[in-house]
């Protein structure tokens, strides 16, 4: 296994991505969301797109009466960062398409050492 330095903690504040390259010319988003750090394949599952590059958004909850009829809409804390592509939405914490919790992006490890940030490929 080998690590991708990503670059040093300090230069990533919360809310924060980057995209990094591998020697193999693969492409991995680094995240870091509330005091932790995430990265997955910059490729979305639907047609390959930059699915790592899109915004990052709370989950959207549908709030619904008693007769199932729509009356707003709510923010859950769940976040989630949306391929500008075709809109896949992935869940940050593992990587999944939240239409099809079957389909996923490739996870990878990401440690912190003497300051930086480092992502095993």
């Amino acid at each position: 296994m080998a690590e991708i330095f990503v670059c040093p903690q300090s230069d990533m504040k919360d809310g924060d991505r980057m995209i990094v390259r591998t020697e193999a010319g693969r492409e991995l988003g680094v995240f870091f969301h509330e005091g932790a750090y995430y990265s997955y394949s910059n490729y979305c599952v639907h047609a390959g797109g930059p699915a790592c590059e899109g915004i990052l958004i709370p989950r959207v909850l549908d709030l619904v009466d008693e007769n199932r009829r729509q009356v707003g809409q709510d923010f859950g804390k769940e976040m989630h960062f949306v391929c500008p592509w075709h809109g896949y939405e992935y869940d940050l914490k593992t990587g999944e398409c939240v239409g099809n919790r079957k389909l996923k992006l490739k996870r990878y490890e990401v440690v912190t050492r003497d300051g930086g940030i480092y992502v095993i490929v």
